[in-house]
């Protein structure tokens, strides 16, 4: 059995896997984009960021330096990720749609590996690392808002200005 005989070291394995199916299902399909909408997963995402960051104690310098390092990571690959992101527009409706790129797709089934893998590292050596679990979960959960919000700002501007085009040709 996955996980040396654990039961619930199956599911450790198995949800990852499930969470990347969903994702490359999700991606293959073309999409209506909302461009007026799209700010709310960021907003909740950085309500739930500053409200976990708040309640914690303040952190060590090197707490903060990988904290910050795997924001800009997150916020790199977010960036990245929005711009291989295929946005389309109907000429006569203005309806905009968007669908993931296989590079895209491929890109965040990657991550999603190598952020479990390093994070069940990680959980494991935490001692050794001298690190605690929650500042493991905490760099974790800023890469994965920075990740999310620089792909919608970037398909948001995308696709303001290709509506802006759309609606200026006669």
């Amino acid at each position: 059995m996955i996980g040396g005989g654990d039961p619930q070291g199956a599911w450790t394995y198995v949800a990852p896997m499930i969470a990347i199916i969903v994702i490359v299902l999700r991606g293959v399909r073309t999409r209506k984009l909302r461009i007026e909408r799209m700010w709310i997963m960021p907003a909740l995402i950085l309500l739930v960021v500053g409200i976990t960051l708040g309640l914690q104690p303040p952190r060590r310098f090197a707490v903060l330096v990988a904290e910050v390092f795997a924001l800009g990571v997150g916020l790199g690959m977010g960036w990245w990720r929005g711009r291989t992101t295929n946005i389309m527009i109907d000429a006569a409706t203005h309806e905009l749609t968007s669908r993931s790129s296989p590079i895209g797709m491929a890109l965040i089934a990657s991550l999603f590996l190598i952020r479990f893998a390093l994070k069940d590292y990680a959980t494991l050596h935490a001692r050794e690392l001298h690190v605690a679990a929650g500042d493991i979960a905490e760099v974790f959960l800023l890469m994965a808002a920075g990740l999310i919000c620089a792909q919608r700002l970037e398909m948001w501007i995308r696709a303001r200005r290709l509506l802006a085009q759309a609606r200026a040709a006669p």
